[in-house]
Parts: C-alpha cells; structure tokens; sequence
C-alpha cells in the first residue's frame, strides 16, 4: 500500500502541484480522484469541507500550498535558509494571487457581473501580476526562484493550464514565453513526465 493517498477531484486545478511533486518523490501514492457528482457525499469526510487532501501515518492533511510546501521540503526543493524559503514562498503567493484574482471571475455566476469583473481585472491586475512573476521568472532563468529547481516551479507548472483557463487566455505561454520554461523545467524530469504520460490528459 502506498505511504501517501492523495485526494482531489479528476483536473489539474489546485491538486496538480502535490501530484507532480509526490511523483518526482518516487515513493508512490494512490492517486483518489472525486468525481464532481460524488463530492456532496465525500465533503463531511473532509478537514475543512475542500480538497485536496493527503492521508498519510492515520493523519489527514489539507490547504493545497500547505501539502505543496511540505513536499518540497520533505524533497530537498525549499532551499537552504530561511531566506530561501521567505523567497519561495513570496513568489508561490504571488502565483496563488493571480490564481485567486483570476477565481474570483471565473466563479462568478451573475453572467454580468463576471464580464464587469474580467474588464476591471484585465485593465487592473493581471496586467501586473503578469509582469512580475514573468519578470521573476525571467530573472530565475525559467524558476520561479532562486534561480534553480524547488517547490515553486511544480506549483506554477502543475497550475498553469488551470490559470490559463481562468485568464481566458489560452495562449499565455505565447505571451509570456518564459512561463513555459516553468512548465518544461518540471514535466521534463523524468519520474514526472512518467507520471503525466500515465494519466494522459486531464481538464484544467
């Protein structure tokens, strides 16, 4: 029986960057995926009432960057000092701004509301937050820090087509050449790419 079970629904969404890093771990894990017409039942089962989840020594765990930051340490990806990983976590939050911001119209079920709210927020904040991680980004050399492989690049890797769906744009990478230098720095180790082949392709 694998050590780990990790719980979230079938996407990439918040769960993909615990995915990709348990599989670059190489310890195996049993990878449960909810199925959205089965999430009303499964909820109560939960910490706070939202995956994802990893179970592992009878405990249960939740907050996806919480899982996300322990994995890397756990792997050797936060860095050397606490200066490393004040780094590391400054630029993961600023990618779960952008993840958030993008959230809060997407989610959005007033079909008016949420056109107001992508107009504000292509005119106001993703424009900037854009640049600076693209900015960071470029600065790190395709990481999202320290100017090597850690915890952040399989966060930003394992959200990117999620954010890209929530953006709307599709084609960030085009824009942003440097995000897919995130992308490919992760997928192309190999226990991760082994991972993403056998699962195949997945919604956002």
């Amino acid at each position: 029986m694998p050590k780990y079970v990790f719980t979230y629904f079938n996407g990439k969404g918040l769960g993909e960057p615990s995915r990709l890093l348990l599989a670059f771990g190489g310890e195996g894990f049993e990878d449960h995926r909810v199925a959205e017409k089965d999430w009303p039942k499964y909820q109560p089962k939960t910490p706070f009432g939202q995956m994802p989840m990893l179970e592992f020594d009878g405990k249960t765990y939740a907050q996806s960057l919480s899982i996300a930051r322990y994995l890397g340490k756990k792997y050797g990806l936060a860095g050397d000092s606490l200066e490393d990983a004040l780094e590391i976590d400054q630029n993961v939050d600023l990618i779960n701004d952008l993840r958030s911001k993008g959230a809060i119209a997407h989610y959005e079920e007033d079909e008016a509301v949420k056109k107001t709210k992508y107009a504000e927020f292509n005119k106001n904040d993703f424009p900037n937050l854009l640049k600076n991680l693209n900015d960071i980004i470029t600065k790190n050399n395709g990481h999202i820090a320290l100017g090597k492989l850690t915890w952040g690049d399989f966060v930003f890797a394992g959200m990117f087509d999620y954010i890209k769906n929530l953006l709307v744009v599709p084609d960030l990478e085009k824009k942003y050449p440097a995000f897919q230098k995130v992308v490919d720095n992760v997928y192309s180790i190999p226990k991760v790419k082994a991972y993403a082949d056998a699962v195949g392709p997945t919604e956002f």
